[in-house]
């Protein structure tokens, strides 16, 4: 996929570049089933951008397999005028951008999967920036209500979230790492499928993002959380798992010169693999039985899904 993503960094490193620039791009590789929506904060606007790329059994064809969703989360992709370039944060946008560009070369060449892929992020070039420790994040000209509004389709059965986790001393290798599954204010096992498939796909031992109950409850209680990587997971029922671009160091989500390509390219063929294998019923995100078991055994825990009783 390094092309592809050669092509994509290529194409949003522009300070003029929008949604519709981006649209254009992929419907001159031949996604047609785009849907773009400038929204307008208090800190600027964005263009949200979500595609959908048919399976050959999916449900656009009134088929039954499964529906993949892949969200680019981040704030911006720059911080104009105060930093020139991409921006660490980018990386998201970048990573899944990438796969529908793939997957649009893969249908060019008569591989299609078998069910659909939604995928789903936003474009802004001059968001705002953000104190945080141990080093600055990027901000976003739109709240996480409305990130969460557009780019999470209720089609989607379950979800890959990828955004930039350089910024902490939690996780410290140079690639990407997972989480484990979230579910309806549940952190479940990690599943084995998505062990196998990242093992299968960079030859390395699989990395593993340690998450807590604060990372997965709403942007707004004043909690501090990780990042945004599983702020999907509170606006869904579907099992959603994080796809973390890592460093060894603690790097500022508005730091330019900071994205790899070739991490962003292992993070991007991992969630190909991820679709084929999902949408054939091949992956589990968790496993349902289980699931059921806890529900009966300790309730529904779908407060943390919410701002909390308060």
């Amino acid at each position: 996929m390094l092309a592809q993503v050669i092509e994509t960094y290529e194409l949003l490193d522009d300070a003029n570049i929008d949604g519709v620039k981006v649209v254009k791009f992929l419907e001159s590789r031949g996604l047609l089933k785009i849907e773009m929506k400038k929204i307008k904060g208090v800190h600027g606007s964005t263009d949200f951008i979500k595609i959908l790329i048919p399976g050959k059994e999916g449900k656009e064809k009134r088929g039954k397999a499964s529906t993949l969703g892949i969200i680019g989360r981040l704030g911006g992709i720059g911080a104009r005028p105060d930093r020139i370039g991409l921006v660490s944060d980018a990386d998201g946008a970048i990573t899944a951008l990438s796969c529908a560009l793939k997957l649009a070369d893969m249908q060019n060449k008569e591989d299609v999967l078998k069910g659909d892929v939604i995928i789903a992020t936003h474009i802004c070039p001059n968001a705002p920036t953000k104190h945080h420790k141990p080093v600055p994040f990027m901000g976003s000209p739109v709240d996480m209500v409305e990130m969460n509004r557009y780019e999470i389709d209720s089609a989607m059965d379950a979800i890959l979230s990828i955004d930039t986790t350089k910024g902490n001393r939690i996780i410290n290798q140079r690639g990407f790492a997972i989480t484990p599954t979230v579910k309806e204010g549940y952190i479940l096992r990690i599943s084995e499928d998505l062990l196998d498939i990242m093992e299968w796909s960079t030859g390395k031992h699989p990395s593993v993002v340690p998450i807590t109950i604060q990372d997965i409850t709403p942007y707004g209680n004043n909690l501090f959380h990780l990042n945004s990587i599983m702020q999907p997971c509170t606006a869904t029922i579907s099992p959603v798992v994080g796809v973390a671009i890592t460093a060894e160091t603690a790097v500022p989500g508005c730091g330019t010169g900071a994205s790899h390509e070739i991490d962003i390219e292992q993070a991007g063929r991992f969630c190909i693999e991820v679709a084929k294998a999902y949408t054939e019923g091949k992956c589990k995100f968790y496993d349902e039985k289980e699931f059921q078991t806890i529900i009966e055994l300790y309730g529904s825990m779908n407060i943390l899904q919410t701002l909390g009783g308060k």
